[in-house]
């Protein structure tokens, strides 16, 4: 039986170093980013970061149990069978959709109208940008709770 995620990922002595490995993979996929979507992902990211150093890490911070509790189904399926990653890249548009969820019900209650009005040009590619960090996701999920 596989493990309750919130138990390997939001323990007190374990947030620290999920929130230091999520801020890693969002600047990783960030700089991956190519063409037109990419350029569009990297001004937004900037333009969030440049608001102020703080938002992304709290974000994470704050959204990491939301996350969590949306991957954890899949977790719960996966039964340590092969790779997480592979597993949740398998079910691409499914995760993502579970994952963007959670930021589009924070946006939504947000009133910070500078971070509302870069999400809502950055929404209609994001499923793509999850799907394209699943690799990436699996591996940090496994890492800590594996």
């Amino acid at each position: 039986m596989v493990a309750a995620l919130d138990d390997a990922l939001l323990g007190a002595d374990k947030v620290p170093a999920v929130v230091a490995d999520v801020e890693a993979l969002i600047d990783a996929e960030v700089s991956d980013k190519k063409g037109a979507s990419g350029l569009a992902l990297k001004a937004g990211y900037a333009a969030v970061t440049k608001l102020g150093p703080s938002i992304v890490p709290s974000a994470v911070e704050g959204l990491l149990p939301e996350f969590v509790a949306k991957i954890q189904p899949f977790w719960q399926d996966y039964a340590g069978n092969g790779a997480f990653a592979d597993y949740l890249t398998a079910r691409g548009e499914t995760v993502a959709d579970a994952l963007l969820g959670v930021t589009d019900a924070r946006i939504e209650a947000s009133s910070r109208t500078a971070i509302k009005k870069v999400y809502e040009k950055l929404r209609p590619s994001a499923q793509k940008h999850v799907v394209e960090a699943l690799p990436r996701v699996g591996a940090l999920v496994q890492k800590h709770a594996g």
